[in-house]
């Protein structure tokens, strides 16, 4: 129970027993995973192409970074660059949409003060959006304003602005004459989305809530970075209501997930006077090359379509400094932030102000330690004349209790909004408002929200020589193996059940069969369910020996299952998950690409004849294969097996099971898996156990 997401609280243990992990895991559920493990230890895994999706994904991304850098490279006079820090700074908005339309009041509460030597640390709650808390530690020097202020960003800390480095941080700049705010991020210190009657937590480790909120939100539309960046937006306006804040001089700062926020935040908010991200910046490629998964929040959508990289955010704020604060021996690549440094030092030469621009590498490893802070003051300093100081003055730390803008520690206490209430109010609304769509009207809603690509040549199809004659599967057929290119660097694994041996090309349909064919679409191994999945069997007996059986491995599955990241490949923060986030990035979704490669796989199928296609899938194999099911005329009967009820169920259940790999992003904004199945009806759609959101019977 180790890895298990939840606390062990006695509730959640007895509800989820089993599970292998939250929003990913399916063993034990519906029989979803549950196999002989006797039968298997007779079998090699089949997995020979364990990293053609990474190096699909890693080919794209270096596209965009080609893209990006020829754009820069354009850059001759200080008008290119004006333009195009402005064109960067309306894509950034546009990955970041949609905000709130308007500001609603901030309702800001002081609930204590701790008057220290030379400051006092106000405790701040203000709403930015109605109900939905921000804490905050305002820290305040002694003396005559206005000042020069400071909004503070935390990293991924459980206890948020009361993590020592980030109270170092603020108490420094405090000491030195600074206003700063520093603020719980969503999901942490007093900002818990996930919690027991008795506010304990339900989950595991910051990075789970923020991929619990924001992988549902990607079912609306919506991106957890713009609801991160929206609070630091709304600190930004609370400031300014303060008469000891010059309003002309507010700086940004933060630390891992508070360097991606003060990243973002350069990028979308116009009023930083100065900013400090540190460890973060580097580049999409190192990342991706370093097999280093982010949270959904630092992963902005769209953003690799746009060509947008690290360096373009911090591009948004030139020609106002930015001292860039990596660690030499951290996994964000230091080498990615030096070169981040020479692609904007140009724009900030154009821009005269070359200065402006800076970076200073810590020695050591992740965190914003002591050097990296002083690097900051410095910094800081230089931009306001504030203070003098080059190192950081004594401190001292505080318990997190006392920092507590709550009497329990979470703003739950305040009957706050959770993200998810938002989310689920959200996707009700959407489907109250939704047309019907049907027919072709359907089909054109599934292409526009899939974004698959458009390939007119017929797919090049490679024969894959079996490691063992047997497998075990259904009749003791023989059988093969084949390649099938969906589009360049990627292969649909096809394995055929036959009663002879066809190692060229496999045989046409014959008059008899009618064109009459099964495709199986595997929920993560069609090796493995070939010979433990009784539907199998059941259909290839109800359906005669004269109907070929196929079964497929679309991207990320069975022959392809990437063995990349330090994670079990189906973990919530794994390689299904990390190769979906990348492909959001790209704009071109990760179910889609496992649509297409269903689709590709049809058409191989038609060449040869069978043009009468039974499509069966099951488990998350069941939703591309919905899709494909819709798209294909040459499908003309449909069996689904543990398939998703809806995605709306999804977007309104608080703790579901469903990975990211099957949510195409702002569905709902268009249709549901339920319009799907009432068209699938025309080809004698059938549901076996089908599962609700918590991956329990529908």
């Amino acid at each position: 129970m180790s890895n298990h997401p939840f606390a062990l609280n006695r509730r959640a243990t007895i509800h989820l027993a089993g599970s292998a992990g939250l929003g990913v895991g399916l063993a034990g559920l519906s029989g979803l995973d549950r196999a002989n493990a006797a039968d298997e230890d007779r079998f090699e895994p089949l997995n020979r192409f364990p990293r053609m999706v990474h190096n699909h994904y890693l080919d794209q991304v270096i596209r965009a970074e080609r893209v990006g850098l020829r754009r820069k490279a354009a850059l001759k006079t200080k008008q290119d660059a004006e333009t195009y820090v402005r064109r960067v700074q309306r894509q950034i908005r546009s990955c970041f949409a949609p905000f709130p339309s308007e500001k609603t009041p901030l309702n800001p509460q002081i609930t204590g003060v701790l008057e220290r030597d030379g400051y006092r640390v106000e405790k701040l709650i203000f709403e930015s959006r109605p109900r939905f808390y921000v804490t905050a530690n305002v820290y305040v020097p002694d003396g005559e304003g206005p000042r020069p202020a400071v909004v503070g960003t935390c990293g991924h800390s459980q206890n948020g602005k009361a993590a020592e480095a980030y109270q170092s941080f603020a108490q420094g700049l405090a000491r030195m004459g600074y206003v700063c705010l520093i603020y719980d991020p969503i999901g942490q210190g007093e900002r818990s989305q996930y919690l027991d009657e008795d506010q304990a937590l339900l989950l595991r480790g910051t990075t789970r809530e923020h991929n619990m909120a924001g992988n549902q939100q990607v079912l609306i539309g919506e991106f957890l970075g713009s609801w991160r960046a929206w609070d630091g937006m709304r600190a930004v306006d609370y400031l300014l209501t303060r008469q000891e804040v010059d309003g002309q001089q507010i700086g940004v700062t933060g630390n891992s997930g508070g360097g991606t926020m003060t990243t973002w935040l350069c990028g979308v908010e116009p009023r930083w006077s100065m900013a400090a991200p540190a460890c973060f910046v580097t580049t999409w490629r190192r990342n991706m090359e370093n097999e280093i998964p982010q949270d959904n929040e630092q992963c902005p959508p769209r953003s690799l379509a746009f060509a947008l990289d690290h360096d373009d955010y911090l591009a948004a704020m030139a020609p106002k400094p930015v001292i860039i604060l990596p660690k030499e021996r951290d996994y964000f690549d230091v080498r990615g932030s030096e070169e981040v440094l020479q692609r904007l030092k140009p724009i900030y030469a154009l821009l005269g102000a070359e200065e402006n621009i800076d970076l200073s590498a810590g020695p050591t490893t992740h965190g914003y330690s002591r050097e990296n802070r002083e690097s900051m003051y410095r910094w800081f300093n230089q931009v306001t004349g504030i203070s003098d100081a080059k190192s950081e003055p004594e401190l001292i730390i505080e318990k997190d209790e006392d920092l507590w803008c709550t009497e329990s520690g979470q703003v739950a206490e305040l009957e706050a909004r959770t993200v998810f209430s938002f989310t689920r109010d959200r996707a009700k609304q959407l489907a109250e408002k939704r047309e019907l769509r049907r027919g072709d009207a359907l089909r054109d809603a599934v292409n526009r929200v899939l974004k698959m690509p458009r390939i007119e040549e017929a797919p090049r199809v490679r024969n894959l020589r079996p490691r063992q004659r047997d497998r075990g599967y259904p009749g003791g057929s023989p059988f093969m193996n084949y390649a099938v290119e969906s589009e360049p660097g990627i292969q649909a694994i096809v394995t055929m059940l036959t009663d002879e041996t066809w190692y060229s090309r496999p045989p046409r349909a014959t008059e008899d069969s009618g064109g009459r064919a099964i495709l199986y679409v595997a929920h993560r191994s069609a090796d493995a369910e070939l010979r433990q999945e009784p539907v199998v069997r059941e259909l290839m007996e109800a359906e005669g020996a004269g109907v070929r059986v196929f079964a497929c491995d679309v991207r990320g599955v069975g022959e392809s299952l990437p063995r990349t990241t330090r994670s079990d490949p189906h973990d919530y923060y794994g390689p299904d998950y990390f190769y979906a986030v990348y492909a959001n990035m790209l704009d071109r979704p990760y179910v889609g690409g496992k649509t297409h490669d269903i689709l590709r796989v049809l058409e191989w199928m038609k060449a040869y004849g069978y043009d009468d296609v039974h499509l069966v899938a099951k488990g998350w194999g069941a939703v591309p294969a919905t899709f494909a099911a819709l798209l294909a005329s040459q499908v003309r009967q449909v069996t689904l097996k543990n398939a998703l009820a809806s995605f709306e169920e999804v977007a309104t259940t608080e703790l579901y099971r469903w990975p990211l790999s099957t949510f195409p992003p702002g569905i709902l904004h268009s249709f549901d898996l339920t319009d799907c199945y009432a068209e699938l009806a025309k080809k004698k759609l059938r549901q076996i156990e089908p599962l609700g959101a918590d991956q329990q019977p529908a």
